[in-house]
């Protein structure tokens, strides 16, 4: 038996001209998306670089009284001063263990950051690259006037 064998059907216009405006509306999509991203997180990592400075302060402001409590600790070691350093240490503990934590947050929105502005710009470029190119496309093209040729007489 002879087997059919399967031939390659050519693209028509209609479909590449939809793969290609496809094509081009997805680009669009993604530079949208990734523009609103950036955005997004340029926000956050504002707000965790505020969060990250206000626990800096905050930790300076302990370090002193831990200072000041363990210079009362040491003039009078009663048992309401021994509290108070505690207290004070635990607080710090805390803080730095908060502070830990919003590091760890604010260098993946660092990260994630500069990996979306490339992203971005990218898909930007490419975007007006493609607008510019249709916009020449689309222009008429010039026509060109015939030179007229001096007749020559004999």
């Amino acid at each position: 038996m002879a087997v059919k064998k399967k031939t390659k059907s050519a693209v028509s216009s209609n479909k590449s001209l939809k793969s290609v405006d496809d094509a081009i509306a997805s680009l669009k999509d993604a530079a949208t998306l990734t523009s609103k991203a950036v955005v997004s997180t340029t926000k956050n990592k504002k707000k965790l670089l505020a969060e990250s400075k206000r626990l800096a302060k905050k930790l300076a402001t302990l370090m002193k009284k831990k200072k000041a409590a363990r210079a009362a600790l040491n003039k009078d070691s009663s048992a309401a001063n021994q509290k108070a350093l505690k207290s004070i240490e635990k607080d710090i503990a805390a803080n730095k263990k908060e502070a830990a934590k919003i590091t760890a947050e604010k260098s993946l929105a660092i990260a994630e950051l500069s990996a979306l502005k490339v992203v971005a710009k990218r898909a930007t470029v490419y975007t007006k690259a493609i607008a510019s190119a249709d916009k020449a496309m689309s222009k008429p093209k010039k026509r060109r006037k015939k030179r007229k040729t001096a007749k020559v007489s004999s």
